[in-house]
């Protein structure tokens, strides 16, 4: 059971217009290319810095332009399309983190918002706080497409090994990890941390990631990656925009977790 999968990395600017008429080039040549499962990175939309610029870019989910336009891709290029993610306005005031998962018939097959916001300090002193802006979301998500069982996640989650193992047992085959990675903890952790995951779950991992100097100068790591059940990394996309392509095999899952049974091997034991 092989599938092409491809992740589209970016380089997003303020203006959630021109960002997405370059991302919709790129699903549709990724689709020209084979791929039958195309997912972009965090902060499709626009990549802006602070509250007030975030509010200004999002917007109620029946107004904001970006899931109706992947609802309009798949169906045109009849692939399944991961929206990593759009700033959505919540009736609080708030705004969720949310990604999409579109089916080919342009029906949105699942949604997801957040988990676990980042709130760093970089070395450089440079401050982030998604907490001021966003509201986290309450709970883990997977669906069922024609390719396998697909567990969704947003950027900083990937620090939180129990969503994943949530997922896996959850039948999950494939777990997104759309995200904007820093420089910093990219060049730290990112690699390691996707890696991780992917043994511990048994998964594949299909991480789309920006890239590149954005709004105020952030910087985001790139290197979108696909890693393999067993850990090793099918495709790395480096540090330029562009497609990262592999053909994922979804009988290695089975393989891997019927060698491997760690998931079935938690046990209950006393905290300190």
């Amino acid at each position: 059971m092989k599938h092409k999968v491809a992740l589209v990395q970016m380089n997003a600017g303020p203006a959630i217009d021109a960002n997405l008429a370059s991302v919709a080039e790129q699903i549709r040549r990724a689709r020209d290319r084979g791929a039958a499962f195309i997912a972009t990175p965090e902060c499709t939309g626009a990549m802006v810095q602070g509250r007030e610029k975030s509010l200004a870019v999002a917007d109620i989910e029946a107004n904001h332009p970006g899931p109706e336009l992947f609802q309009e891709l798949a169906l045109e290029t009849e692939a399944w399309l991961l929206a990593g993610s759009f700033g959505i306005l919540r009736d609080d005031g708030m705004l969720a983190n949310r990604s999409y998962l579109v089916a080919p018939t342009g029906a949105i097959a699942a949604t997801y918002d957040k988990i676990h916001l980042f709130d760093f300090i970089a070395p450089d002193g440079a401050s982030y706080r998604e907490s001021a802006t966003y509201a986290p979301g309450t709970s883990a998500v997977v669906a069922d497409t024609d390719l396998g069982r697909v567990g969704l996640s947003i950027c900083y989650d990937v620090r939180f090994a129990a969503l994943y193992r949530s997922l896996a047992k959850a039948g999950a085959q494939i777990i997104t990890v759309p995200a904007a990675f820093t420089v910093p903890t990219g060049e730290a952790h990112w690699h390691v941390l996707l890696r991780a995951r992917a043994i511990e779950t048994g998964a594949f991992i299909l991480a789309p990631a920006q890239t590149g100097t954005h709004d105020e100068g952030r910087k985001t790591y790139g290197h979108s990656l696909i890693v393999a059940p067993w850990g090793e990394v099918l495709a790395d996309g480096g540090t330029e925009p562009g497609l990262v392509e592999a053909e994922l095999d979804l009988d290695r899952v089975a393989e891997v977790r019927q060698r491997l049974q760690s998931l079935q091997h938690d046990r209950d034991f006393a905290t300190p």
